[in-house]
């Protein structure tokens, strides 16, 4: 059920764009294969339900800040807030650290995708908050955790580089910041 939900989050999402896409679709439609292969990875990841949809939505915000994907935090602000994710904390990612917003688990999850994120990714850090995730979470969930973050990872860098911009999606509302 979990799955529909988000399906429906990310349809809605696009229906209540303003503007064009920033062309991504154009885009990747010079290359039907990257297209198709895109959509097959995004699907995958959206019909995953060992995580807790607010949890990936964290991890997904916090990396399209890190990254400074503008389309990203637009359109994963309106997702984030369908999948429960408040204001106070899309407003807190920044300092998620000092924030009383977030459960102990959500600072974890949001830590981890800002070690997986920042370049390079490895060292004790990741190692660490691993093993500290696996006291709250399956291993098949940090291997869904793991794969979400690492594709945010793609996703907004490949929107960076084809200029993709914000299209309206969290116009009004609270939308998580580029974190330079």
């Amino acid at each position: 059920m979990r799955a529909i939900e988000r399906i429906r989050g990310y349809g809605k999402a696009f229906a209540s764009s303003k503007r064009h896409r920033g062309d991504l679709v154009g885009w990747l439609g010079r290359r039907p294969q990257i297209a198709a292969a895109t959509g097959v990875y995004e699907t995958a990841l959206l019909l995953s339900n060992a995580l807790d949809p607010k949890l990936k939505e964290l991890a997904e915000l916090k990396t399209a800040g890190l990254v400074s994907c503008e389309f990203c935090l637009d359109i994963g602000s309106a997702l984030a807030r369908g999948a429960g994710v408040t204001e106070q904390q899309i407003r807190d990612l920044p300092r998620f650290r000092d924030s009383g917003a977030y459960t102990d688990l959500e600072k974890l999850v949001i830590g981890y995708a800002e070690a997986m994120t920042i370049t390079p990714a490895v060292g004790d850090d990741l190692s660490e908050l691993r093993d500290r995730l696996s006291h709250h979470l399956s291993r098949r969930q940090i291997a869904e955790l793991a794969a979400t973050v690492a594709w945010e990872n793609q996703r907004a860098r490949l929107n960076q580089a084809l200029g993709v911009r914000p299209t309206g999606m969290s116009d009004g509302a609270a939308c998580a910041v580029p974190e330079r």
